[in-house]
């Protein structure tokens, strides 16, 4: 099968999600003999942060701006190809969801559809979608599960919607030996958001000043001068993925803390949780709604709501800590793989095909 994105960005993973999510994809789709060619708008911050030039077993096409050169191309892309999508903060989605309406198969993929939500309730305006919503699409795909499915068909007219979640390539995280710099008692690995501070306050932040004598480590872009750092957390900027096996595997235990639109509406695991259990690292995460159908809180992940039960789980004995690595990595090899979302990918592709015409590749 031959697919089209345009998305926000492959080759940078400085300061968003997205770029490790579609590099399993990618490699996963390729691996099963399918194409993809990636459309990115080349902006400065992700070309000063550049971590991938090449996409393997497709291709990445670089661009400045929405030309008519550039969308010459693209146009030429879509008419060869069984399926064109479309991202959430695609910087030009508007302009592609246009072109796509040509294409064999219309899809539109929101990685962060609990921001498009609060924002479509806040009144404001969602760049990435254009007067129709999603409408025109064949395929509607969703980060989200949960309620987040039907708000997607109510509010913005969507045909057809399915999850896909959030996933992990166990080629590219994996246990590994750990690293001086990067040891710690409690880590946390993710950009600064307002709305996860306070999770990141009760959650790491608390517990360090309540335990002086042990060492907790915060890795991520943009974070404030005036976070609260204490004498025992430690920090490392921007972590390319390719480091992300040696910061993982040098915890005791790490933290996922949700930005609060995903927790309220829930059913939208990090990608975080999935590559830290595939490296073999307990794992401690807030509370959020549809947890449960990814990890089992107490057997595969610790859930803690206060500081006191984040401080608690450090305490826990070896055999049980290592116990609840293990179950976590075996669930998310077995679930939650590169290869198992682009298997899903696919399948959903096939089983939304429009009348006006089949797709071609086989699954």
């Amino acid at each position: 099968m031959r697919i089209v994105v345009f998305g926000l960005t492959v080759s940078s993973s400085w300061g968003n999600g997205h770029a490790t999510l579609w590099r399993g994809l990618c490699r996963a789709l390729a691996d099963r003999g399918h194409r993809v060619v990636f459309f990115e708008r080349d902006v400065p911050y992700y070309a000063e942060n550049r971590d991938l030039h090449t996409l393997p077993g497709g291709e990445l096409v670089l661009y400045p701006d929405w030309t008519p050169e550039l969308r010459a191309q693209a146009e030429r892309a879509v008419r060869k190809s069984d399926a064109a999508i479309v991202t959430s903060y695609c910087p030009d989605a508007v302009a592609a969801t246009e072109l796509v309406q040509g294409a064999a198969m219309r899809v539109f993929y929101d990685l962060d559809t609990p921001v498009t939500l609060a924002r479509l309730a806040a009144g404001e305006t969602v760049p990435y979608l254009g007067p129709r919503g999603l409408s025109d699409f064949d395929l509607v795909l969703s980060y989200t599960g949960g309620g987040a499915l039907e708000a997607l068909r109510t509010r913005l007219g969507a045909a057809r919607v399915l999850p896909l979640y959030g996933h992990v390539d166990p080629d590219a995280h994996r246990p590994t030996l750990p690293a001086p710099h990067y040891a710690s008692d409690l880590s946390y690995l993710g950009t600064y958001a307002a709305d996860r501070q306070a999770g990141v306050e009760r959650l790491l932040v608390e517990p360090a000043r309540q335990r002086p004598a042990q060492r907790f480590l915060i890795g991520g872009a943009q974070y404030p001068a005036d976070f609260p750092w204490a004498r025992n957390i430690f920090f490392v900027r921007h972590l390319p993925p390719s480091e992300h096996p040696a910061f993982f595997s040098s915890s005791r235990f790490t933290l996922n803390v949700t930005r609060q639109a995903m927790a309220a509406m829930g059913w939208c695991p990090s990608g975080r949780l999935f590559e830290a259990a595939a490296c073999g690292t307990p794992l401690i995460t807030d509370a959020w709604e549809g947890l449960d159908a990814f990890f089992t809180p107490g057997r595969e992940i610790v859930v803690a709501r206060t500081t006191a039960e984040a401080v608690a789980a450090l305490d826990m004995d070896e055999g049980t800590r290592l116990a609840l690595a293990k179950a976590a990595r075996e669930r998310t090899l077995d679930e939650h793989s590169s290869a198992r979302r682009a298997g899903t990918l696919i399948a959903a592709l096939e089983s939304s095909a429009p009348a006006r015409g089949a797709l071609s590749a086989e699954v």
